[in-house]
C-alpha cells in the first residue's frame, strides 16, 4: 500500500517532465514568460519550460513573404493608380515581436499599404514606371523605420503592378508616339545638316584647289557618260561664261556714239 502513493508522484513527476521537454527546430525561437514576466528566448535543441510556472511562445523566424493587397492611390501629378507590391520580412527579435505587438504579421501588413499609399503619392507616374527601383527602396525605407522597434527585419519591397485606367493609356500611348515623331524629325533635321555642311565644305575645297572645278566636272562628263541616256545636258563652268557676260553688261551701259541721232531745229522763214 506504502508504494502506490510513490507510484502515483513518479507518474506525476514523469508527465511533468514530459510536458515540460519541447523541441524548438532551428528556425524557431521560444519567447519563456515566468509567472508572467519575461524571462528569456530559448532554442533551437531540447528546451525545458517548467509547467504551470512558465509560458512559451513559438515564434517563427523564416523569411515571410505577403502579398501587399492592391491599392487605390493618387499620384503626384493627379493620376489616380492602382498599385500591388510583395512584401518580404522576418523576425530579427523574437522578444519584441511578441511583447511590442499583439499580431506583428497583420501589422506589418497594415502598415504596407498605407506607406504604399503615401509614398505613391509622392512620386509622378512617369517616375513610377521609369524608376520602380526607386519607388521600392522608398517604400521599404520607410517600413524599416517603423518595424524595428517590433523587431522586425524589412528583406526587400517589390512593386509588382501599376495599373491605369482605359483613358491613361491612350493617353500615354499617344505621348509615346509624338515622342517618336518628335524624335524622328530631329533625327532628319539632323540629317539634312550634316549633310549641308559636308557639301558645303566639299565646295571650299574644290573652290580653293587649283583646277578643282575643272576636275569635278570632267568627272561628272565621265558618270554621265556611262548611263544609257538619250539625252545628255553639258553644263557649262561659269568661269568660261563670265567674260562674256561682263563684255554684254558694258556694252548695255556705254551708249553706242555711231548710232546716235542728232536733232537740228528747222530753218527760220522769213
Amino acid at each position: 500500500m506504502i508504494f502506490e502513493p510513490i507510484l502515483a508522484l513518479v507518474f506525476l513527476v514523469a508527465i511533468l517532465v514530459f510536458w515540460s521537454l519541447n523541441i524548438i527546430y532551428e528556425y524557431q525561437r521560444v519567447v519563456v514568460f515566468t509567472l508572467g514576466h519575461f524571462s528569456q528566448i530559448k532554442g533551437p535543441g531540447l528546451v525545458i519550460v517548467l509547467p504551470l510556472i512558465q509560458r512559451k511562445v513559438r515564434v517563427d523566424l523564416r523569411t515571410q513573404v505577403h502579398d501587399v493587397p492592391v491599392q487605390e492611390a493618387i499620384s503626384r501629378d493627379n493620376v489616380s493608380i492602382k498599385v500591388d507590391a510583395v512584401l518580404y520580412f522576418r523576425v530579427v527579435d523574437a522578444a519584441k515581436a511578441f511583447i511590442n505587438v499583439q499580431d506583428y504579421f497583420s501589422a506589418t501588413s497594415k502598415l504596407a499599404q498605407t506607406t504604399l499609399r503615401s509614398v505613391i503619392g509622392k512620386h509622378e507616374l512617369d517616375q513610377m514606371l521609369a524608376e520602380r527601383n526607386k519607388l521600392n527602396a522608398d517604400i521599404q525605407a520607410i517600413l524599416e523605420t517603423q518595424v524595428a522597434s517590433w523587431g522586425i527585419e524589412v528583406i526587400n519591397v517589390e512593386v509588382r503592378d501599376i495599373l491605369l485606367t482605359d483613358n491613361m493609356i491612350r493617353a500615354i500611348a499617344k505621348q509615346a508616339e509624338a515622342e517618336r515623331d518628335r524624335r524622328a524629325k530631329v533625327i532628319h533635321a539632323d540629317a539634312e545638316f550634316q549633310a549641308a555642311q559636308t557639301l558645303t565644305n566639299a565646295a571650299n575645297i574644290l573652290a580653293s584647289a587649283a583646277g578643282g572645278m575643272q576636275l569635278r566636272y570632267l568627272q561628272t562628263l565621265s558618270e554621265i557618260a556611262r548611263e544609257n541616256n538619250s539625252t545628255v545636258i553639258f553644263p557649262m563652268p561659269i568661269d568660261l561664261v563670265k567674260p562674256f557676260l561682263e563684255i554684254i553688261e558694258h556694252a548695255a551701259s556705254t551708249p553706242d556714239s555711231r548710232h546716235a541721232a542728232v536733232i537740228t531745229p528747222p530753218p527760220a522763214t522769213a
